[in-house]
């Protein structure tokens, strides 16, 4: 007999191969790559930047130094839009929340045994409700790749719904981890396993133990968000991270989903980079010269 969760993949269109997605991925870039690739989209990019550290040499000094540059950007490049968010550990969300003076600036924590995502349910759910209470406007937690790949798909799920309960009014990101996920189906059905315990981001990587962001993830991910949408009229967002680095990586990201999910989610509510190397490159291409900024 199938379940309640076996029905909601079943319930989606399938994805094809590997390959097809593969050639899916790269007509959009043929087709559509040439026509994003400008300082109107750098600027763009620039502000669903999701600024993270996370570091073991982090400290709170360090992270208030970090939050400061974000602050003082604001000063330097007035007539440029800032960042989305500032993204750091959760014993750090207080740091970022006292020091940040910018109103449009998320504060993101990463939360739920990141990057692992291997301990107790319930230090999970402790963590993710600490780093609200310390003032984290976002929380991005890494789904359960190990009860994934067993099929324990309730366990996957009841997990997201706890967090996502303990994250009150705070976005929940729902890190896939797709390179160690690999195939398109596999990210296919954690995709739709994530967006049916309430996640309102799906997003690609750690960047931390497998393999980044990929373009193939991305454009899964999407269709599944497009399924998704249509199906209950809820939007949920997409965050590529990573090793996103480049100006050209980055136009890439925004192409697929442009494609895929359509202007209306071409704005930081709903599209994020989780980055700490492109924002300096992103600059650096808008700018004209060679910025070090961050």
């Amino acid at each position: 007999m199938t379940d309640k969760h076996h029905e909601a993949i079943a319930s989606f269109a399938p994805i094809g191969d590997d390959n097809a997605v593969k050639e899916a991925v790269e007509k959009i870039l043929a087709e559509h790559f040439a026509e994003n690739n400008n300082t109107e989209v750098y600027k763009f990019l620039f502000n669903t930047i999701d600024l993270t550290t996370l570091k073991s040499t982090d400290s709170p000094r360090s992270v208030a130094d970090f939050t400061e540059r974000v602050n003082a950007f604001e000063e330097e490049y007035p007539e440029l839009e800032n960042v989305a968010a500032i993204c750091v550990y959760p014993n750090f969300a207080q740091v970022v929340r006292t020091v940040l003076d910018v109103s449009s600036v998320k504060v993101a924590c990463v939360a739920g045994g990141f990057p692992s995502s291997q301990t107790f349910p319930e230090v999970k759910v402790a963590e993710t409700a600490l780093a609200v209470e310390g003032g984290a406007d976002e929380i991005d937690i890494v789904l359960n790749v190990g009860n994934f790949f067993d099929e324990d798909y309730e366990e996957v799920c009841d997990e997201i719904s706890e967090i996502k309960h303990s994250c009150r009014d705070a976005k929940l990101k729902v890190i896939l981890e797709t390179g160690a996920l690999k195939t398109a189906e596999n990210i296919r059905k954690a995709s739709i396993l994530s967006l049916y315990s309430g996640a309102d981001f799906l997003k690609t990587s750690t960047g931390k133990e497998y393999p980044g962001a990929s373009l193939e993830a991305a454009y899964v991910m999407a269709k599944c968000i497009k399924e998704y949408y249509e199906k209950t009229g809820i939007k949920v967002g997409f965050k590529a991270a990573g090793g996103v680095a480049t100006t050209e990586d980055a136009v890439k990201y925004y192409t697929v989903i442009k494609e895929v999910l359509g202007e209306e989610w071409l704005d930081n509510e709903y599209f994020r980079l989780g980055a700490s190397r492109l924002a300096n490159n992103l600059l650096g291409d808008i700018l004209g010269k060679e910025i070090k900024f961050f």
